[in-house]
């Protein structure tokens, strides 16, 4: 039986993305794909999440985007950090492991 997809806590997609995308560019269906092939299928991200966040992010100059051709030859924008994004990462993923340390540590509550 195959484990339930999980749903994404607000805010979390933004550092997924801004993680995806600190290997190199990446077009839309490729990044879900690749969140969702790291996770071993347990985060799927559609695409009326996934557009409204890479719109939000460029909007706040953390990534940028430019047009180009996708491995299937089809014309793609192409998602990339700047280097506003990578610091955004930084500060992300910090706060991310605050957060899980927190919720680990009231789980382990006797």
């Amino acid at each position: 039986m195959a484990a339930p997809k999980l749903d994404l806590l607000q805010g979390t997609l933004d550092l997924l993305i801004l993680r995806t995308l600190a290997n190199g560019p990446k077009h839309g269906w490729s990044i879900s794909e690749r969140i969702q092939q790291i996770s071993k299928d347990v985060l799927q991200v559609n695409q009326g999440s996934l557009y409204p966040a890479l719109h939000r992010l460029e909007h706040q100059g953390w990534i940028e985007a430019e047009w180009g051709i996708s491995e299937l030859g089809r014309r793609a924008r192409f998602y990339d950090l700047t280097k506003t994004g990578r610091k955004q990462l930084e500060i992300e993923a910090e706060q991310w492991s605050r957060l899980t340390r927190a919720i680990g540590r009231v789980l382990e509550m006797a």
